[in-house]
């Protein structure tokens, strides 16, 4: 027998079966699609998230749509709902994920009021917890919320990550005065219309985190006002108001709540503060005045034009019209496609404002990230071409070839400071495992990892130049190593295993950015390399 709660029955026209799942019920609908209750073969209960047909049509979303729910596949289930199942190339495509039973954070709030200090530290660690393994996996959740908390035997889980991204560029390409997210959590440069709200990075989710605890300790979010813009407009330009929250919390969500992205803790600092309850102030928080002094020539954003820019959006903000992906009363911009549970409460003004926060220490924010495991599809993509193919076996990426051959992954860019881990393993003596970074039409930096040395190079669609041969032990056949490259200030150090064993000067202008590629190349008689657990970060 299973328990139902089925906001709505199907609507004529509702699909009954998709992708092997029988629906049942609708769970929600939004900008973005319907979200609908359904059961899988083994009877499973699973939330069907399906895509309306005007973003279907668009190649570029389903592009972004396949490549943020390979993303959410890398993601540890524990405090989230897991993703399931995915069809980025069906007529409407669709996402498949765990079915939490359970109330959300906004119903919880609306029905019973304010959380008490012991539960609301429980949720505050939760929500931390589930953002830490988010980032983790190189996902920015994009739009969390109360209504996106949900509570499954008492144990909040986060839903609706990821997927966010793929709407939005595609939002701002078709609809240029629409922006994803509910204003209320939003960080101050969602609104910086200077890179078209798009320098969205961890940290604008570790601030929705702030207010999203705000919201559950005190029953209101802390920039709340009577319109959207007024709540933009204080998010900009006011300290949060935190009166009501438990002392030994309100520290830490001001840090969250910083205006400068580089001021608030990442997810995993976050988890730290919150689990380290007996530490007091003067250890946790460096004095704001011996940091800024310190790293004042750091600074190189000239940061009060970026605000004056934000503030020249809100009267835009103002003027939008009521509707799918306008501003509207409750302060909520359509990119809240999906959900499970009701949304958020309205919350009564409270004082005007709070003290600014004390010391937040000031950082800098990583920027694109990517993880996958390479047991399965994901980043990276099994292919077929070109005298090499890549397929997924045993757990591991492996590439066969008698020539050289690049596997499909991510079309991710990166540049400047940057990191590449994977585990690498020659399966056929004679085969070299190529690592290509800042890899783009015109060129490359390529590393060759071969079974007796490493080797350095510059690649062109016409030649290799420049390339430096380090020897290396311990590569033989069927040992598995770990294989670093670490860019820092132009120079790269290739390790293996942590060891450092090659470093170089990177000089050529043209090659100042671009993607990283996994390949293989055959060097003597060999034709096959594996890969597993790629690592790829911006610093």
């Amino acid at each position: 027998m299973y328990l139902l709660r089925v906001t709505d029955p199907l609507r004529p026209g509702d699909p009954t079966e998709l992708g092997g799942y029988h629906l049942i019920g609708r769970l929600g609908q939004g900008g973005m699609g319907a979200v609908y209750l359904g059961r899988g073969a083994g009877g499973r209960l699973v939330a069907v998230k399906v895509i309306r047909p005007e973003y279907a049509a668009e190649a570029e979303f389903r592009g972004r749509f396949r490549s943020e729910v390979n993303r959410a596949r890398q993601v540890p289930p524990f405090c989230t709902a897991e993703v399931l199942d995915a069809d980025p190339d069906h007529a409407t495509p669709y996402l498949v994920v765990e079915y939490v039973d359970g109330p959300s954070l906004a119903q919880v709030i609306s029905r019973s009021g304010p959380l008490a200090a012991g539960s609301l530290h429980s949720v505050a660690v939760g929500v931390a917890t589930a953002l830490a393994a988010i980032h983790g996996a190189g996902v920015i959740h994009r739009d969390l919320k109360p209504a996106n908390v949900l509570f499954a035997l008492g144990t909040p889980k986060v839903i609706d990550f990821g997927i966010a991204r793929a709407f939005e560029v595609t939002s701002q390409h078709t609809r240029t005065d629409q922006m994803v997210g509910t204003v209320a959590y939003m960080a101050p440069e969602r609104f910086d219309t200077d890179h078209g709200g798009t320098t969205v990075s961890p940290a604008a989710d570790v601030f929705a985190w702030g207010a999203v605890v705000t919201y559950a300790g005190t029953g209101r979010t802390p920039f709340h006002a009577d319109s959207a813009a007024a709540t933009a407009a204080r998010i900009l330009t006011q300290p949060p108001d935190l009166s009501g929250l438990p002392a030994a919390l309100r520290p830490v969500v001001e840090r969250t709540l910083a205006k400068d992205p580089r001021d608030r803790p990442t997810a995993q600092e976050l988890l730290d503060l919150l689990l380290v309850p007996d530490l007091d102030e003067e250890t946790r928080l460096v004095p704001a005045e011996v940091l800024r002094a310190a790293e004042a020539a750091q600074r190189s954003e000239p940061r009060p034009r970026r605000r004056r820019a934000a503030l020249a959006t809100l009267a835009g903000l103002a003027g939008l019209a009521l509707g799918a992906g306008a501003l509207v009363a409750t302060g909520t911009v359509d990119r809240t496609a999906f959900g499970q549970g009701g949304g958020g409460a309205a919350a009564a003004p409270g004082p005007a404002g709070s003290p600014a926060p004390a010391g937040p220490r000031r950082r800098t924010v990583p920027g694109t990230s990517i993880i996958d495991r390479l047991d399965r599809p994901g980043q990276w993509f099994a292919s077929r071409g070109n005298g090499g193919r890549c397929a997924f076996t045993g757990g591991r990426l492996t590439v066969t070839t008698d020539s050289v051959h690049r596997c499909r992954g991510p079309a991710d860019t990166f540049a400047g400071d940057q990191s590449v881990a994977v585990d690498v393993s020659i399966v056929s003596a004679g085969a070299c495992a190529l690592i290509w970074f800042r890899s783009t039409a015109d060129g490359a930096y390529r590393v060759a990892v071969c079974e007796k040395d490493i080797r350095f190079g510059v690649e062109t669609p016409a030649d290799l130049t420049g390339e430096t041969r380090t020897p290396v032990a311990g590569t033989a056949p069927g040992r598995v190593r770990r294989i670093g490259i670490d860019v820092r200030d132009e120079r790269a150090t290739v390790t293996v295993d942590g060891a450092p064993v090659l470093a170089t000067a990177l000089g050529e202008p043209s090659l100042a950015a671009g993607r990283v590629e996994l390949g293989a190349m055959i060097d003597d008689t060999g034709d096959r390399v594996t890969f597993a657990n790629a690592e790829v970060r911006s610093r």
